[in-house]
């Protein structure tokens, strides 16, 4: 009997490869954005892909300040926070946050679309937001990359 024998090739992280990729996010929509950085941080465009290892790629995102949002989410969404006091409950709005810290909102956006969970928390620290056009990473010489060339698979 002949058959083809295919081995299943699982990453650790002695074997991962990992590299760096530039993201000019202007004028890109907050949660395609997010969604598809989401998918290049967690490494489920390379085919050694592994849930349970990170063996996605760094992410630098640049003009975190010239995103934008659909329809009427700039004025009406709402991002809701807690003290950890009573009634320590804030609210602000996407136009607030932009003023104070632009790069938070593709934080947030980005890091509630990764796992909850120890492995999410080291993929949060792979991703680097900058407002500006500077980013600290020029060392790692990241790769620019255009969004539109992202295929996620379905899920």
């Amino acid at each position: 009997m002949e058959t083809n024998s295919y081995k299943t090739v699982s990453v650790n992280a002695a074997t991962v490869q990992k590299g760096w990729l530039l993201v000019d996010a202007e004028n890109e929509t907050v949660g395609r954005l997010a969604s598809k950085v989401a998918y290049l941080v967690r490494g489920k465009h390379k085919t050694s892909f592994t849930p349970h290892v990170d063996c996605g790629d760094n992410v630098v995102i640049i003009n975190a300040e010239k995103v934008r949002f659909t329809g009427k989410k700039m004025a009406d969404k709402v991002y809701t926070r807690h003290t950890g006091y009573p009634g320590g409950q804030r609210f602000s709005s996407p136009k607030q946050l932009l003023k104070e810290d632009p790069s938070r909102i593709l934080e947030l956006a980005i890091g509630r679309m990764l796992p909850k969970n120890r492995l999410g928390d080291r993929l949060r620290g792979n991703v680097f937001i900058y407002a500006g056009t500077e980013h600290k990473q020029t060392a790692q010489n990241p790769k620019k990359i255009d969004l539109n060339t992202v295929k996620e698979r379905n899920r």
